[in-house]
């Protein structure tokens, strides 16, 4: 009886975890385009899973704002992000890849503030993809 229970108790975890493997897929960003944005952060989101940068973007003559999705806090924080290191209302630049279907938002890769300071996710710059299996 014992036995039953723990592999019911493994069984639970698996299948418990199975969403948390599906959550932290990057198929939806175009990993082979960069692009870059210049505009105004509207907010930095610190939180869980991920981080947000939510950037309002000039496009002819009407302001875009753009969803950038970042790593998690704990990950930043091990970068050398802090919850401070964006304010809204700060201009920076930022390159990111694309999401696939055309709307505005994409993985952050890097940025650049106005005082020249650099904030980096770590990720390749060159269009290796991230988080997708080689075969």
């Amino acid at each position: 009886m014992k036995q039953h229970l723990l592999w019911a108790a493994v069984g639970g975890a698996i299948l418990a975890a199975a969403p948390i493997a599906a959550h932290h897929s990057f198929a939806m960003f175009d990993q082979s385009k960069q692009m870059t944005l210049e505009g105004t952060v509207h907010e930095f989101q610190w939180t869980n899973p991920h981080s947000f940068i939510e950037l309002d973007v000039p496009r002819n003559g009407k302001v875009q704002r753009w969803a950038i999705e970042l790593n998690s806090p704990n990950n930043l924080t091990r970068q050398g992000w802090r919850r401070t290191s964006l304010k809204a209302g700060e201009k920076i630049s930022v390159r990111i890849a694309p999401l696939r279907d055309g709307h505005p938002g994409g993985l952050f890769l890097d940025l650049k503030k106005a005082d020249g300071t650099v904030l980096d996710s770590g990720l390749p710059k060159n269009g290796t993809p991230v988080n997708v299996p080689q075969l």
